[in-house]
């Protein structure tokens, strides 16, 4: 039985694959495990490392998207293959370090789910660090994310929960998203975030920003319901100045033939569109919620696996 499995996605990681390996298989020497590198169609030579590394280390696979399908979908292939009692998903930079797997591991053992590696300080740029933050409190809004949880990309959970992420069937998976969806049992340990090993960040802006739309539209429909509420006031506003406007014109302080009956018209009106728009997507929400299928990824190669796991 192999007791704790780590997936790693990887995009344009050549100089850093080597090294992230060696280090996880001296952390976790007393323990059987697997390693699972998911190749997104990385630009450069990661691919050809991955294989290298695969003929050296019999515990590592490696699979080799046929396309670049971004880093969740890369992380949900790579869970359809585990066989680890525990899973960890972390980098492929080396700022997560494999010193930490093993209090991660120790801390699942407790009873959590997941436990998440709290970084206290992160070594990166001002932007990221913010656009985490911006992201965070999305998700605190819109997940019912806990108090206090820092959502970090380095982190453990147990099988029994990867078996039901696995199932997810939407074309824009949030790996976060849907562990919050399924569970609150959850909890950190602190640790220490590195900067890159070698090359260049692939995390952009660009990035930031699909992950706030992905939170935002994926996996809830408070958009649409901030629709209806605002459609209910404006009509509610509407109907309440109503007899503020028939007052004025019956007082005879609006002199312009029209403006009372158009002004409270459009109030009325317009507010009730907003609140029928809101209603329908309130609909529209949950069928999309149920009915995004879609291919989330397509495996066209594999490395270091003799046996694909039932």
């Amino acid at each position: 039985m192999i007791e704790i499995s780590i997936v790693i996605p990887v995009f344009n990681s050549e100089s850093n694959l080597k090294e992230l390996v060696s280090q996880i298989q001296s952390a976790l020497e007393k323990h059987d495990h697997e390693i699972i590198m998911v190749d997104d169609r990385s630009k450069d030579n990661s691919w050809e490392v991955i294989k290298e590394i695969s003929t050296s280390y019999a515990n590592v696979t490696g699979l080799r998207l046929n396309r670049n399908y971004g880093q969740d979908n890369a992380i949900l292939a790579g869970l359809h293959h585990v066989q680890g009692k525990y899973v960890v998903i972390m980098d492929d930079d080396l700022q997560h370090s494999p010193s930490d797997l093993l209090k991660l591991y120790d801390a699942c053992q407790k009873g959590f789910d997941v436990v998440y590696a709290d970084f206290f300080k992160k070594e990166q740029a001002f932007w990221k660090n913010l656009g985490s933050w911006v992201n965070g409190k999305v998700a605190s809004l819109l997940l019912n994310k806990p108090k206090g949880l820092y959502i970090s990309p380095y982190k453990i959970i147990k099988k029994k929960l990867v078996d039901e992420i696995i199932k997810y069937r939407g074309q824009y998976p949030y790996i976060d998203g849907i562990i919050l969806n399924l569970t609150q049992n959850v909890s950190k340990i602190p640790a220490t975030h590195y900067k890159r090993n070698q090359g260049e960040s692939n995390f952009t802006l660009g990035r930031s920003v699909k992950l706030f739309l992905k939170i935002v539209t994926s996996f809830s429909i408070v958009p649409l319901r901030i629709s209806t509420y605002l459609g209910f006031i404006v009509s509610l506003f509407g109907f309440l100045l109503i007899p503020y406007y028939l007052y004025e014109y019956f007082t005879g302080l609006i002199d312009t033939e029209g403006w009372t009956t158009i002004t409270i018209l459009l109030l009325i009106l317009i507010g009730l569109v907003l609140f029928s728009l809101g209603i329908i997507g309130e609909y529209l929400g949950r069928i999309y919620m149920l009915m995004t299928y879609d291919t989330r990824f397509l495996v066209s190669e594999t490395v270091g696996k003799e046996e694909e796991p039932e």
